[in-house]
Order: C-alpha cells, then sequence, then structure tokens
C-alpha cells in the first residue's frame, strides 16, 4: 500500500552538550545577526539566560530580551510581545526555555505576520507565515516544541486553549542541549517527560501515523521508558538527562507529523480552566485514555508496551496491552502526579466543567485521530473516571 506524508521539520538542528555556546554560529549560517530573546522570568531570575546571552553578545550581537512568558501562553502576553518586536529591527527570535517561550515565540512571529486577533490563527486555519524565523533553545526535556509546527495559546476572553497549527510555527533551527536540563527540578522531569511520552505513544497509534513519524515515535519511546525514572530520581544523570532531550526531541518530530489524539485534545481544556500545567494534565489523563483507546489500535499500544519496556518482546498482544496500563499507572504513582483533587480543584468545578471541556476537546480536531474516536458523553465519561480513579469501562 502507498503511504503519503508531507514531512516537516527544521532545516536546522544543532545536538550536543554545550549546544547553546554555538548559538551564534547557528544564527550566522542564515545571516542573522539581530535576535530578540524570548524567555521567562525564571530563566532571568536564576540567571540561566545567561546561558544565552552570552555567546550572542561575545559573539557581537546584541541581543534583547522579552521575559514577560507565562506558564500557558496567552494571546495578551503574546499582543505584547508582538508590540516589543515592533520596537526593534530584530531579524529573528530566539525562544529559550520550556515550552511556553518557544510557544509564545512562535505565535508572535505569526501575529505580527498577519495581525488581527490570535483567535484568527486557530486550527482548522494553517499559520504558515511567520514575520521573522524562530530558533528554538529548550531547557525541559518535554514539549517537543523546538522541532513542530504547532503552538498552543490561551485565548483570554473566551478561556480556551488554541491549537494553531501552521509552517510559521516551525523553527527555523534548534539547538537541543541537555546540559540546560540540569536544573529542572524533579516535579517538571517527571510532567514533560510523561508529556513527551504522550507525544510519542499518540503519534504511533494517530489515525495520521506514517512510517516517519513510526519511526521517531517508537525510539522516543524506548528512550523515555528507559532514562525517565532515572533523571527524576537523579537529576545530574548526564545519560538519564541526555535520553530523555533525545527523546523529547524525536516525540516532537512524531507528533508534529502524524499529530496528537485524544490526551491532547482533553488536556487542553483542563489547562485552560483550572491552570494545569500542560506535562501533569496529560499526566493525569493518559492512564485513562490509553484504557479507553486501546481496542481501537491493540498492535499498536502492545508494540509501545515493549518499546517502552513494560512488556517483553515475546508477550502477545493482550498481555503487552495489560502490562502497558498497569505499567503507566504505576509510572504516575512513582513519580507522584497528582489526581485532579490533588492539584487542588474542587470537585463541583470540575463536575461543572465537564461538557463545556468535552466540546472544547472535540472542537480541537485531536480526538478525531484516535485511533478509537469519541462522542461528547464518553468524553465526559473520561473526565468523571479521572476525577473518582474507577476504572473506565466505556
Amino acid at each position: 500500500m502507498t503511504v503519503t506524508a508531507t514531512i516537516a521539520a527544521p532545516r536546522h538542528m544543532l545536538v550536543a552538550a554545550g549546544a547553546v555556546r554555538q548559538l551564534p554560529d547557528v544564527l550566522a549560517k542564515f545571516g542573522l545577526s539581530r535576535p530578540l530573546v524570548v524567555s521567562d522570568p525564571v530563566m532571568v531570575s536564576t540567571g540561566l539566560i545567561a546561558r544565552c546571552l552570552d555567546p550572542l553578545s561575545a559573539a557581537g550581537m546584541r541581543p534583547e530580551v522579552f521575559s514577560d512568558t507565562v506558564s500557558d501562553p496567552t494571546d495578551t502576553v503574546v499582543e505584547a510581545g508582538v508590540a516589543v518586536m515592533a520596537g526593534g529591527r530584530f531579524d529573528c527570535l530566539v525562544g529559550f526555555g520550556g515550552g511556553s517561550p518557544i510557544d509564545t515565540a512562535k505565535a508572535m512571529a505569526i501575529l505580527a505576520a498577519g495581525g488581527g486577533k490570535m483567535r484568527d490563527y486557530k486550527a482548522p486555519a494553517q499559520a504558515d507565515r511567520g514575520a521573522v524565523p524562530i530558533i528554538a533553545v529548550p531547557t525541559t526535556a518535554g514539549t517537543g516544541s523546538e522541532c513542530t509546527r504547532f503552538t498552543v495559546i490561551t485565548d483570554t476572553e473566551r478561556d480556551e486553549k488554541m491549537l494553531i497549527a501552521g509552517l510559521g510555527a516551525l523553527p527555523l533551527a534548534a539547538v537541543v542541549d541537555y546540559e540546560l536540563t540540569y536544573t529542572v527540578p524533579p516535579r517538571t522531569t517527571a510532567d514533560t517527560g510523561i508529556d513527551s511520552l504522550t507525544h510519542a505513544l499518540e503519534a504511533y497509534v494517530s489515525k495520521r501515523a506514517n512510517p516517519f513519524s513510526d519511526a521517531f515515535a517508537l525510539s522516543a519511546m524506548a528512550l523515555i521508558g528507559r532514562h525517565l525514572r532515572t533523571a527524576y530520581a537523579e537529576p545530574r544523570n548526564a545519560a538519564a538527562r541526555e535520553g530523555m532531550m533525545l527523546g523529547a526531541t524525536q516525540a516532537g518530530l512524531a507528533f508534529s507529523n502524524a499529530s496528537v489524539a485524544l490526551v491532547h485534545g482533553m488536556s487542553r481544556p483542563i489547562g485552560a480552566h483550572f491552570h494545569v500545567p500542560h506535562g501533569l494534565s496529560n499526566a493525569m489523563l493518559l492512564p485513562a485514555v490509553t484504557a479507553y483507546s486501546v481496542s481501537g489500535a491493540p498492535a499498536r499500544y502492545a508494540e509501545a508496551a515493549r518499546r517502552i519496556g513494560f512488556a517483553a518482546a515475546t508477550d502477545p498482544d493482550a498481555t503487552a496491552t495489560a502490562r502497558l496500563l498497569a505499567g503507566l499507572t504505576a509510572w504516575n504513582q512513582e513519580l507522584q502526579v497528582p489526581t485532579p483533587a490533588g492539584f487542588g480543584i474542587a470537585e463541583a468545578a470540575w463536575q461543572d466543567k465537564m461538557a463545556l471541556m468535552a466540546e472544547q476537546a472535540l472542537a480541537s480536531g485531536s480526538p478525531a485521530n484516535n485511533p478509537r474516536v469519541p462522542e461528547a458523553g464518553e468524553i465526559v465519561a473520561l473526565y468523571r473516571a479521572v476525577w473518582t480513579g474507577a476504572p473506565v469501562n466505556l
């Protein structure tokens, strides 16, 4: 059977320990010299941003910084960033930090190119134009945003997380340096790590999977399965940090060229309404949504279990999928992933928002890529199961 796949990836990727020191060379390769560095207050207050700024300054460049990004990027922050862009003669944006600064930089480039409001670019619109190129330098091993054609921005008026997709969000180059993750705290390591596992797993079982995305998804699942718990327990373990960073980038390449599915569709409304970090809301959902979805692609979920390390290569599919569900649940316990109640969400508020969250999940389009496509009532039932912890029987 002939498979047609449209593949998008950064033009240049530098993956190495200490790679951030070569950031000026990457810019010079494309004739760029006037960067606006998009980061966040934590990078500034901890001084980690110097790892980005110092090499640029030493190379004779004069970088400026926009650091007002927030953990769940909003349209108002993007608009503020575009105003800063308008006040300078910048020829590129350098997203330095976790997924939020990189996503913010992407949205700034798109909004500066086309004007209007961020909601004008919400999927299924194709946001293929960016005012300036983006150079992405991730400091967490999770979102894979350094190599994807997606950004997620919250519409503050409508309290909605919007998926924005297109070549305008695709970085020109990515500088992937695992040494930047040494200071990431255990909670963030766990949340971003499960986020990257979710990217790889959903890309592999997606209805839009293809041989290119499969190769990266399978490799990413093996790396994350091997290294996540060590990176969580031993933050300075170089091999674990390197494995997680490579796994996160490969997972980004996988889902950018296949798509995410039901977990992400259900996760975004949780973040919008209850301000749960994206990776953490994915982790809350992953066991229950996988239990619901496995019947739609049992062979693929079984192979995922083997690659992650939950099942043996010789396990039959039924055994492997059972071990996948048990393994994901055990990981959440070991990595101390809180329930929605444990995070501090009130039960009445959760129950009140379930129908709206289901509607928003379906509107995002991601659930349509799931191997088992749900109706709104099934998504509500899944939100209820995530709250109660009851087995999924749908």
